[in-house]
């Protein structure tokens, strides 16, 4: 590949593809995850790394040997990996005596760090340590966040936010009901984050609907939040802009309630309703001799019309 003027121009047929594949779309592929660690860690940190990588994959890229970076500091290495990668999610790993057992959440937008959450591991219960049963790779989690904290301070909106980008998985069109067995919870009380990872069972009720259970399956985190990098007000709109091609063309005189029913307006002409055909009934038809009398007899003048009711 060559490039001229900040163009890149390929010069095989391999290269034109790749190029293609990595081109804008209108409806971007699933977004992937990097996951490092940084050049001191513990074992809380890496097996942690481990299980979320597990829960990521196949959309997930495990980096096992050590990256010497700082990313609140210096994030120009996690865009170079970022760019190589295709991956717009990241997980970074790391360890010291200020910020021991430390996880740095982070997305990127057009491969520059969009915005990135800094939590500290205070507990942690590994998928190895749990023993039941594990939901198959790939399946698509149901996320649910509990607490006040999600929905007013505004780092625990960026939080969620970041936390439904991270864990969503791909977008799919129906989902079946036998699908629907992997939960992640978080919860935010008293300045901590706890995340929880469920298996939902499906048991026999008696009656159509199934009785529903949730089975821990693990991994168990209860995480602090510490540093943040979030991305301006302006820059964070840009990110979340849609395309006009994707955005549905407003049809006129067409709304929606608040319960999702469809109204719609229609205009028409003014209507003459002299002319309106109604109904014809065999008792309101005059009989033949009272029709051939009234011919015979002609209009009636005005002033015998005026006459006669005045008498």
């Amino acid at each position: 590949m060559t490039q001229l003027d900040g163009v890149t121009k390929p010069k095989t047929r391999r290269s034109k593809r790749f190029l293609e594949n990595r081109a804008a779309k209108l409806a971007e592929d699933v977004k992937s995850v990097m996951i490092m660690k940084g050049g001191n860690t513990t074992q809380t940190v890496t097996q942690a790394l481990k299980d979320i990588y597990s829960l990521k994959k196949p959309n997930a890229v495990l980096y096992k040997k050590k990256n010497i970076t700082r990313p609140f500091e210096d994030s120009t290495s996690l865009e170079f990996f970022s760019k190589k990668t295709d991956c717009s999610l990241f997980l970074f790993g790391s360890h010291n005596k200020k910020r021991p057992n430390n996880l740095i959440f982070g997305r990127l937008f057009d491969f520059h760090v969009l915005d990135m959450i800094e939590l500290g591991v205070e507990k942690f219960v590994s998928l190895s340590e749990i023993k039941t049963s594990k939901c198959p790779e790939g399946t698509k989690p149901m996320l649910v966040f509990a607490g006040e904290a999600f929905d007013s301070d505004n780092e625990h909106k960026r939080l969620k936010s970041l936390l439904i980008d991270f864990f969503r998985g791909p977008t799919v069109p129906a989902v079946r009901l036998a699908g629907l067995e992997h939960v992640l919870h978080f919860t935010a009380l008293e300045g901590k984050i706890y995340l929880r990872s469920y298996r939902c069972l499906l048991k026999k009720s008696g009656c159509r609907t199934p009785r529903i259970e949730l089975e821990e399956i693990g991994p168990s985190l209860d995480l602090v939040l510490r540093r943040t990098h979030l991305a301006s007000d302006d820059l964070y709109k840009l990110a979340h802009k849609e395309p006009k091609a994707l955005k549905p063309k407003k049809k006129k005189n067409i709304s929606h309630d608040a319960f999702g029913t469809k109204f719609g307006r229609v205009h028409m002409q003014k209507q003459d309703l002299s002319k309106l055909q109604t109904r014809k009934m065999k008792g309101l038809r005059k009989r033949r001799g009272e029709v051939a009398a009234e011919e015979q007899e002609g209009p009636v003048p005005k002033a015998a019309k005026s006459a006669e009711a005045a008498s």
